[in-house]
């Protein structure tokens, strides 16, 4: 990926860091106390939230990034990712690192659209003055998270790209991000490796 294409992968890419998954019986979100006597229920975390949960705590990530030809070597930089849940219906990210060889630093709000039947995020940085909003789906049988990411370049300009997040283990989960390039060819741009602090 090139230039500025290259940091919307860096923006849109980092929105989908909270779908992972692990099996910690201690993450599952605590019941809620009933609603107001006349008052509509309360929203109870289900069986979708509890893929967020998993995520909670926090994260080493190695992030390659793809901004020359095909052949050329991934730019490589470190991060870190804290996550909490709030509600047990809402992850919070925040993630810090370096890109571009300047402090980076995002926030993340991800959780379960029972409307939509899909999870939905958003994202905002210190390198965008745009917000970026993402839908996906999960695939328990592959442990594998699916979506698209949209948002704005440094331009401005919207672009949409796919992601893909596949859960290796526990303690281990790796994103990767593809664009469609001016050919109609589909590209990978970024990969994100993560790997559970002790």
């Amino acid at each position: 990926m090139r230039s500025r294409t290259m940091m919307l992968a860096v923006v849109l890419g980092l929105v989908s860091l909270p779908y992972t998954a692990s099996t910690q019986e201690t993450d599952k979100p605590a019941a809620k106390p009933a609603a107001p006597e006349g008052a509509p229920p309360l929203p109870q975390p289900g069986p979708e939230h509890a893929v967020l949960t998993h995520d909670v705590g926090s994260w080493d990530a190695t992030v390659e990034m793809m901004m020359g030809p095909p052949d050329a070597p991934p730019t490589v930089s470190k991060g870190v990712e804290n996550n909490t849940l709030v509600g047990g219906l809402w992850l919070v990210t925040d993630f810090k690192s370096t890109m571009m060889d300047q402090p980076f630093q995002g926030h993340g709000i991800a959780g379960w659209d029972p409307n939509k039947k899909k999870y939905v995020s958003n994202w905002v940085d210190s390198m965008s003055t745009g917000i970026n909003i993402g839908e996906s789906t999960y695939d328990a049988a592959t442990k594998t998270m699916t979506g698209w990411i949209e948002g704005p370049d440094m331009t401005g300009k919207i672009s949409k790209m796919r992601a893909v997040t596949q859960y290796k283990d526990p303690d281990t989960r790796v994103f990767t991000m593809y664009m469609t390039g001016p050919d109609g060819k589909e590209v990978q741009t970024m990969k994100i490796t993560y790997t559970r602090r002790k």
